[in-house]
């Protein structure tokens, strides 16, 4: 298998080296390709990061359906006085126009004055403290009236008495009055028709007059007892109403006071929360966007940054949080353009001449410029993050320097040995190029592999880079070979060319003294020993390791992210920069006091959790069916109390289901970043146990041994616990932080453990080919182990070595990048390269085959007889080419 991809890598090398231009020009086409296809196809990438099927994930979702408002963007911009005073009225009219700008832009739906938010606050905290003084004074108040209106009711009700008193006499009177005029009448009337004479019937007369005058006096005094009557009923009217509007007043406290110990209960919850610091001096304006962040395009976002920016207000600072300014990750910047530099510096110490330095550098960057501008092309029909193409663009730049180098090295050391360029460049292309395709054949297969983790963007970015290295190995067999035809004996100096002569009848090079002792071989206890320590130390931190994802505190001390971050830390508390979202969703409506009511028993019952400074009833779906709830955590976003925190509140789901019949979820991007970091820690082990079983059967089909695989893929798992120990040591302890501007130590950015193992393994392996091969050539063409060691140590160590500097060089400069995703990934594979090429491939496993010997090439006969010969660095070639 090897010889057969050796053979066509050899016929490969000789076409490219003698139609150069065309292959040349090929890949200059191919990139001018990827350039058009990029500025037509590419769209914008996602600053942020995202997990189908996340607690937070899947609450974001739900609401991107029932409650679309609630999913939508929004950002905090921090306004501060600089002159040590409160904003004054003149300030607040200034700022207070800036929003109304603002507001206008399409994008905005509110710009929230901060001003009169906090106004807003007071008010209401004094209405509830007024309404409560009124509530505790209301029921001595109608106790008075009650009084009052009994003090009535027994004046109305004596009244009463007297009047039916009165009405009894004066009805017995005119009772007695009608029986007598009954009486007097028939005798008037006999008498007159008696003619009696008048001084009979006159007294009679003058008797009924009197009596006709009683019962006149009587109709009025009826008429008054009926007016008096009248009165009395009418205040009894008045009592009834009286009583009413006494027992509404009762009626209304008990209403009133299950509102008011609600709403105390609701503003006791957000008694941390301001949106203007209690000194005065510091606003927090939050923005809010009509459509979610994946939709608002980063012009827009600038947009509203402009507007700040346009009409500067005297003594106030203005600072941006990360939403609205999250930048692009770029290549080029200082730091990985200096690893460049020193890339190259390298490349000429080694090789001699610029010509050969700059060789692999241009290599390295047209391979990086195909995969970078075809990823990007494809970003239009896949949702990929940012930092997708610069992780391909940052392994492209390494392993494309390395390939070519090894290949261009393999070349010069033919070239001093006489044979002829072409003839070289065939040879160096079937064997150190045949090499080249099976190291880019494991860091492809590291690569692909993180798409066993189950996380989609990691998965891509992965895929991405594979992209970049499959792009970097057909360069370094192609394009390499074209400009090394190109070049013809100017790779070699002119002494070197003088010497040339003298090795005419040589047609490989000859180390000097090829199995001589080195270090390793020598000593081997005491390299096995001082390996282990240096490197046991240096995984010590990874105890304590914890994953997360940046927040503004880890970006440059200059940036407006980080200031802002800190005035909001400053003024409000860290957790005012990484706000929980608690949702709860009932079956049906809640309203009125109810509702009210739930509100208060939900952040009630949040404030009792620890670390929460403020709990805040934010919104209601139209449906009265969703509930927000902002949670403000003591600590920042990044926070181990905010973590536990928030598994904490999902634990608070069972309970309100049992006591409201709602379901509670958790989000927003803290909550996110956690459940993120989370599914990323679970997967590593699964993702760490499925590399070393793949470097176990990948050494095995190359090394035919069992030894030397389980000795390589100890020495593998030695350096990742190495450089994840020193990551932790840097990034979440600090040290060294003025070297890497680490001035706010956090949790290792979640993917990049996963990251490290995947590419650290490849590039391990990649090592472990170059290395063991010549040892296992050597041993089978009869040195003794020993000696075999030795030679394959002598024969890849100079090119591994610089290599390997290379590597570092390149990954090193991404670890001095501005870009806080970039930084802790370049300085993790920098760190991994320096101890997996240097102490574990160099000194540990050279070590430890020395003292297994000949056991280290032992392979049972029915594997030996089972696996296919896998020539990697295409001995056969090489030997047929001898003849």
């Amino acid at each position: 298998m090897g010889a057969t991809l050796a053979n066509l890598l050899y016929k490969l090398g000789i076409f490219s080296a003698r139609r150069a231009w065309l292959v040349i020009i090929s890949w200059f086409l191919i990139l001018a390709a990827s350039i058009g296809l990029m500025a037509n196809f590419s769209t914008k990438l996602s600053t942020s990061m995202s997990l189908p099927g996340t607690p937070s994930q899947l609450v974001i979702d739900d609401l991107n359906t029932s409650f679309p408002k609630a999913s939508n963007g929004n950002a905090q911009v921090l306004l501060h006085k600089t002159n040590g005073f409160e904003f004054n009225a003149e300030d607040k009219k200034q700022i207070l126009a800036v929003l109304k700008d603002v507001e206008a832009l399409e994008i905005v739906a509110i710009a929230q004055d901060p001003f009169a938010t906090e106004a807003s606050l007071k008010k209401n905290r004094a209405k509830v403290s007024d309404g409560q003084a009124a509530l505790d004074s209301a029921p001595a108040e109608l106790k008075a009236a009650q009084a009052k209106l009994d003090a009535g009711k027994a004046k109305l009700d004596a009244a009463q008495a007297e009047l039916t008193a009165g009405q009894t006499k004066l009805t017995a009177a005119k009772v007695d009055l009608e029986a007598k005029l009954a009486q007097l009448n028939p005798a008037i009337e006999q008498l007159k028709a008696a003619n009696a004479p008048a001084a009979q019937i006159d007294p009679l007369l003058a008797n009924l007059a009197q009596l006709n005058a009683g019962l006149t006096q009587i109709a009025k005094q009826q008429a008054a007892i009926d007016a008096g009557q009248a009165k009395i009923d009418a205040g009894q009217a008045d009592l009834v109403a009286g009583q009413k509007k006494i027992d509404d007043g009762y009626s209304a406290i008990d209403s009133n006071k299950a509102k008011l110990a609600a709403s105390q209960l609701i503003l006791a919850a957000m008694k941390n929360f301001h949106t203007v610091s209690t000194d005065g001096q510091t606003a927090n304006v939050i923005v809010m966007f009509n459509k979610p962040f994946g939709q608002i395009e980063e012009a827009e976002l600038e947009s509203v940054v402009a507007i700040f920016e346009a009409d500067p207000i005297a003594n106030v600072q203005v600072e941006y949080s990360q939403e609205l300014t999250k930048a692009m990750p770029t290549l080029g910047g200082p730091a990985e353009i200096a690893g460049l530099v020193m890339a190259a510096i390298v490349l000429f110490v080694m090789l001699g001449t610029l010509v050969g330095a700059g060789l692999p550098v241009l290599a390295a960057i047209l391979g990086v410029a195909v995969s970078a501008t075809a990823t990007l092309a494809l970003s239009s029909v896949i949702d990929m993050t940012a930092t997708t193409p610069m992780l391909g663009a940052m392994l492209g730049l390494a392993v494309g320097i390395d390939y070519s180098l090894f290949i261009l090295n393999r070349h010069r050391r033919q070239l001093k040995a006489g044979m002829d360029v072409r003839e070289s460049i065939g040879l160096a292309n079937g064997t150190s190029g045949n090499a080249v395709v099976f190291a880019g054949l494991t860091v492809i297969i590291a690569l692909v592999a993180l798409n066993l983790t189950g996380v989609g963007f990691l998965g891509l970015m992965g895929n991405a880079a594979a992209v970049a290295i499959v792009v970097a190995v057909l360069v370094a067999v192609t394009f390499t070979p074209a400009l090394l035809g190109l070049l013809g004996n100017r790779l070699v100096s002119r002494r070197e060319r003088a010497k040339i002569a003298l090795a005419a009848g040589e047609q490989t090079p000859v180390l000097k003294d090829p199995t001589r002792p080195v270090f390793a071989t020598k000593r081997p206890w005491l390299a096995i020993a001082a390996v282990v320590l240096i490197m046991g130390v240096a995984a010590q931190p990874l105890a304590s390791m914890r994953l997360g994802l940046p927040d503004g505190s880890s970006e440059p001390v200059h940036s407006t992210q980080y200031k802002s971050f800190k005035l909001a830390e400053e003024a409000f508390g860290a957790g005012f920069n990484g706000p929980l979202v608690a949702v709860a969703s009932a079956p049906q409506q809640i309203n009125g006091l109810q509702r009210l009511e739930f509100q208060a028993g939900v952040v009630t019952r949040i404030m009792q959790m620890p670390n929460v400074s403020a709990a805040i009833a934010a919104a209601v779906s139209s449906d009265k069916t969703k509930f927000l709830f902002q949670v403000i955590p003591v600590d920042g976003p990044a926070s181990e109390t905010t973590e536990k925190l928030v598994f904490a509140l999902r634990d608070l789901s069972d309970e309100f289901k049992t006591k409201y019949g709602v379901d509670l979820g958790v989000t927003g991007a803290a909550a996110a970043n956690i459940d993120i970091s989370k599914k990323l820690a679970d997967a590593l082990p699964l993702y760490l146990g499925a590399v070393l079983l793949l470097s176990l059967l990948l050494l095995i089909l190359v090394f035919r041994s069992i030894l030397v695989p389980l000795i390589a893929s100890a020495g593998f798992l030695l350096t990742v616990v190495a450089t994840l120990g020193s990551a932790v040591a840097v990034f979440q302890w600090g040290w060294l932080g003025q070297l890497f501007d680490i001035h706010d130590p956090g949790p290792i950015m979640s993917f990049v453990p996963t990251l490290i193992i995947g590419v650290v393994f490849g590039l391990a392996m990649d090592y472990q080919l170059f290395l063991g091969s010549g040892m296992r050539e050597a041993y089978v063409h009869g040195k003794t182990a020993k000696q075999a060691v030795n030679f394959g140590i002598h024969l890849s160590r100079p090119v591994v070595i610089a290599a390997a500097i290379i590597m570092v060089t390149v990954f090193g400069g991404f670890a001095f990048s501005e870009m806080t995703t970039i930084r802790p990934i370049g300085f993790g594979l920098a760190v991994g390269v320096l101890f997996d090429a240097f102490l574990v491939r160099l000194i540990l496993v050279p070590a430890l085959m020395t003292l297994v010997g000949d056991n280290a090439w032992w392979l049972p006969k029915w594997l030996d007889r089972i696996l296919p010969d896998v020539d990697v660095e295409g001995a056969a070639l090489e030997r047929k080419t001898e003849r």
